[in-house]
């Protein structure tokens, strides 16, 4: 790769990161926002309830956001949304630190929360299948899986940067700090720093497959959602696949392990979020690793390699906490490293859509997939738990798994497991 290349990668990867951070601080400090925006009387159970479910309106809003930021992407130019992502992310971020709470202006602070909340929804549905086809069609031959592999440890940094600020205000400031006002602190940080990526993105160039789309007068006329879902169904059907398993693998074993751990296993929560954030930073690392294993193998080998190895680990994970969790940390670490599997995923999408409709394509599969998975995963779960006891987590994550296998042995057996793109 060439240094235009790589300062493509850093400079996506950088905005990426920030972007997601901002998206999911809301989800660590969910206990302060609970009693800030909330009547006092209500019981914290139902607060928390109601706090989640504005958390939650973030994932639904997210097809939204990136259909309508797909079309322009596919029909105006990839770079163009790629940055406008990233400022719709920063201003109701930054609105966020600024909000008044329900002390003060009553049944508006949740209001005016949720509003916010919905634009992040809508600017991260955006950002993600969009940064995907930014890289992968500015990465040289050969080298796609690493490329979309490299953004995707950016977007996963976005979460150890939450989870390290969230543990760094609850080490220096006491419950009672947070609540008079330094909960704001991580969404002002947030805001003025996604201005910044928005800065940097304008050093950044149009891919050049778009370029050649737009000089051949190539671009679909006709309307590239429509185009998608009349003749591209496999391939909707293969990217909802593979996102409901990066869905699982993100929000039960990363996201949600913190406090599934606490809840049923005993571990303390300095423990749980230590373990946490050892396990985020080795995600970044996995990311790469299999963004380089795809490119020597193919996606397909490299996706059932992940994906087997991921369930034996986590098994191992969820039975040594169950006798105790003797060797959480280290485990919690290599199952962190293992849900690097996700990067394969990009690869497979971006390969799955012809190039007038790949924006378009990978947004409405994944961001319908990851609205619909992403709001069902805790009540499956709760299901599972009732009849598998504390071992549901772990049996959730490999039926995706074992999801994520069969669509790699359908890639090799149509002589696609390589997942090249095509023009």
């Amino acid at each position: 790769m060439g240094a235009r290349d790589i300062q493509t990668l850093l400079l996506a990867s950088l905005g990426g990161a920030l972007e997601f951070y901002d998206f999911v601080v809301f989800v660590f400090f969910a206990l302060p926002i609970s009693h800030l925006f909330f009547p006092p009387d209500m019981p914290q159970w139902l607060a928390q309830l109601q706090t989640y479910a504005i958390f939650a309106a973030g994932y639904l809003a997210r097809p939204l956001g990136g259909i309508v930021m797909a079309h322009f992407g596919d029909r105006q130019g990839r770079k163009r949304m790629f940055t406008l992502s990233v400022f719709l992310m920063a201003l109701p971020t930054l609105a966020i630190g600024a909000l008044p709470v329900y002390a003060s202006v009553g049944l508006l602070a949740p209001l005016l929360l949720l509003c916010l909340r919905v634009m992040q929804g809508v600017a991260i549905g955006g950002e993600v299948p969009g940064a995907w086809v930014f890289v992968a069609e500015h990465a040289p031959r050969g080298r796609v899986g690493f490329a979309c592999a490299c953004l995707t440890s950016g977007l996963t940094a976005g979460i150890l940067i939450g989870s390290l600020t969230a543990a760094w205000m609850n080490h220096h400031f006491s419950p009672a700090d947070v609540l008079r006002g330094w909960w704001r602190l991580p969404f002002v940080l947030g805001g003025v720093f996604g201005f910044v990526a928005v800065w940097l993105r304008r050093w950044l160039s149009e891919t050049p497959v778009f370029a050649e789309l737009h000089a051949r007068k190539a671009l679909s006329e006709a309307l590239p959602l429509r185009t998608v879902l009349a003749g591209h169904g496999g391939s909707v059907v293969i990217s909802m696949a593979v996102t409901w398993m990066l869905t699982a693998a993100i929000l039960v074993l990363i996201l949600g392990l913190p406090s599934l751990v606490q809840k049923s296993f005993g571990i303390p929560a300095d423990v749980a979020f230590l373990g946490n954030s050892v396990a985020a930073f080795c995600l970044g690392l996995g990311c790469v690793a299999f963004g380089w294993l795809v490119d020597r193998i193919g996606a397909a080998w490299a996706l059932i390699a992940g994906s087997v190895a991921l369930v034996i680990v986590t098994y191992l994970m969820f039975g040594d906490l169950a006798a105790g969790g003797t060797h959480f940390l280290p485990l919690y670490a290599l199952t962190g490293f293992l849900v690097g599997t996700v990067a394969v995923v990009p690869t497979i999408m971006v390969a799955a859509f012809p190039a007038p409709i790949r924006f378009s394509g990978i947004s409405f599969a994944y961001n319908v997939a990851y609205a619909v998975f992403g709001a069902t995963t805790a009540t499956f779960i709760g299901y599972l738990a009732g009849t598998a006891g504390r071992m549901a987590a772990a049996h959730y994550v490999t039926i995706t798994a074992a999801v994520g296998v069969a669509v790699a042995v359908w890639l090799l057996v149509k002589g696609r497991g390589k997942a090249e793109l095509t023009t």
